[in-house]
């Protein structure tokens, strides 16, 4: 099986923060871009997706400096309140975005609490993933979940997977949601920044890797 054209036009920038080369030029969630990386280096957004309001994922100042005239910018509800001009799109809706079609789904908690009962991201927050059509293929941005029961019939060609554990999947279960969305490539996310590191991206790879999912590094 070929590798998707899509990875070969995605860079990780940090936790979950990506920016696909396509046309168009996507960022998903920019944060605290890498040194040596500033905003002004990075080639300016023609669309920009935050999928929840906590202050890794949204972050005003970053989504101004990546902006210029005409840049979309697409949010869960919440962070539109801090995003002047954003759009809002809630899981289940979709947006068009010149060569790109956005649909949203969701992004929540089911066994990862900060009290009991209490979700970090629950799922009456309305937080989003996203999966992004470009050029024919697919590619997943889970956001922060945990393996939900939605993933099964989602069809992707790239999924990015947060493998941190803590506020998301741990490894285990991202190699478990790989194994339901069943992408062409699987890439993990959202580690190397406040939770998560290499030991969890080695163990996502390996499990997935027994399971026949090719597993990619950006």
């Amino acid at each position: 099986m070929s590798t998707p054209l899509l990875v070969s036009k995605l860079h990780r920038l940090g936790h979950d923060t990506f920016r696909v080369d396509g046309p168009p030029i996507i960022y998903i969630d920019p944060w605290k871009l890498p040194a040596g990386s500033p905003a002004a280096d990075q080639p300016k957004a023609d669309l920009i997706l935050v999928t929840h309001d906590h202050f890794d994922h949204c972050s005003p100042e970053d989504v101004k400096k990546l902006s210029k005239p005409g840049t979309v910018v697409i949010a869960d509800p919440a962070s539109v309140k801090k995003l002047p001009g954003a759009r809002a799109l809630r899981p289940g809706e979709e947006m068009t975005v010149g060569e790109a079609v956005v649909e949203a789904v969701p992004a929540y908690n089911v066994n990862k609490f900060r009290s009991p009962g209490q979700p970090f991201h629950p799922k009456s927050a309305g937080y989003n993933g996203y999966i992004i059509t470009i050029s024919g293929e697919r590619l997943y941005h889970a956001g922060d979940t945990d393996h939900i029961p939605e993933m099964s019939g989602y069809r992707c060609d790239v999924a990015l997977l947060p493998v941190s554990g803590t506020y998301v999947m741990t490894a285990d279960e991202a190699a478990a949601a790989a194994a339901a969305i069943k992408p062409r490539v699987a890439v993990p996310m959202h580690y190397g920044d406040i939770v998560g590191g290499v030991a969890d991206v080695q163990r996502f790879q390996k499990l997935c890797e027994q399971a026949g999912i090719v597993v990619v590094v950006v």
